[in-house]
């Protein structure tokens, strides 16, 4: 029974493990346009923010939410606790695989 969610545990963790590296990006991007070593005048790095923009705000938005008090002084903790709750939810699909299959 274990092997036939195998697959699906498999996929859904390469997924987690993609939109954690998509919020790394994202937030080396963010650092880079910041201290001014990245232009944000160039049309690429505009789309490619814009795109990175899309995929994470909304699940930011949503944390935001649900705790409001992740914005200190301007510094937005948002992003990290989203990468806590993915590095969780790996965790917790790598365990689960393991179980099934043993």
């Amino acid at each position: 029974m274990g092997a036939l969610f195998e697959p699906f545990l498999y996929i859904i963790g390469l997924i987690v493990s993609l939109y954690f590296k998509i919020v790394i990006i994202e937030i080396i991007l963010h650092w880079l346009i910041h201290f001014k070593i990245l232009d944000t005048s160039n049309k690429y790095s505009q789309k490619t923010m814009e795109l990175l923009e899309k995929a994470t705000h909304p699940v930011y938005d949503k944390i935001r939410e649900k705790i409001p008090a992740v914005v200190v002084s301007g510094f937005d903790f948002s992003p990290f606790v989203l990468l806590l709750i993915l590095l969780f939810v790996n965790r917790l699909i790598f365990v689960l695989s393991q179980f099934l299959l043993s």
